[in-house]
């Protein structure tokens, strides 16, 4: 992706809605070259075309969440790639770091990749790609996650070592949280197998609370986020658990 494309992206998770117009403005080229880009963030499903312009939708849709902070999101994706190694099998749940980061995994390393997202299933590069297991279960539309007791069932006839995860919030009274009841038991249930846990989230997260809780901080090896985190933060997690900031 180009940097004027990334920029594109960071206004628009910003201001949610932009014109043509602004931003040729802003980024010093034609309108018809605004176009151009507009139509290939359309098709990577990382905005929606308005009259004029483009917009994000505020939903629980990964497709429209990777768009929100995507520079952010994407070093954090990168880096997680490189503590996974050719040819392992993991899990990786539900979540917008997670869906960049499987694609960025499997453009460049052969894996297995298994999952309780269909979207994230899709992100698994199409040429080099590498298996997915996609668990069967309850589908929640929107979100496209697996959920349910036939999910648990699903996991258990599976095994992997790491397990990736995206979280909707996090304090040191409630440990890590998420929005959906159904999906953060599913992400308990992962957590209980996996030998190791990795969290993917950027550090907006970190001091919000949400229904569930996914897991507590003892429960995670590692925690990749941004450079943003505070301090109150980062001196919390200071030998609890190993702290990975891009």
């Amino acid at each position: 992706m180009t940097k004027r494309l990334d920029r594109i992206l960071k206004i628009l998770s910003q201001q949610h809605k932009v014109t043509v117009i602004e931003l040729a403005e802003d980024l010093h080229v034609s309108p018809a070259t605004i176009r151009q880009d507009l139509t290939v963030l359309e098709q990577e499903g990382l905005l929606v075309r308005n009259h004029g312009g483009a917009e994000l939708r505020e939903t629980d849709d990964l497709a429209h969440r990777m768009a929100i902070n995507y520079e952010g999101k994407l070093k954090i994706a990168r880096k997680a790639v490189e503590l996974v190694d050719e040819g392992d099998t993991i899990f990786v749940e539900s979540g917008s770091t997670n869906a960049l980061f499987v694609k960025e995994l499997t453009a460049t390393k052969r894996v297995t990749i298994i999952t309780s997202n269909a979207f994230i299933a899709r992100k698994v590069d199409p040429v080099r790609g590498g298996s997915v297991i996609l668990i069967g279960g309850v589908f929640q539309r929107e979100s496209e996650s697996i959920v349910g007791n036939m999910a648990k069932s699903n996991i258990d006839q599976v095994n992997f070592n790491r397990a990736f995860l995206g979280v909707d919030g996090f304090t040191m009274e409630t440990g890590f949280t998420g929005r959906d009841m159904m999906r953060a038991d599913i992400v308990s249930y992962v957590v209980s197998k996996a030998r190791e846990v990795f969290i993917l989230t950027d550090s907006t997260k970190f001091g919000q609370i949400h229904l569930s809780r996914c897991c507590r901080l003892e429960d995670v090896t590692r925690i990749i986020t941004d450079n943003n985190l505070s301090e109150q933060y980062r001196s919390a997690f200071a030998g609890k658990v190993d702290l990975i900031l891009v």
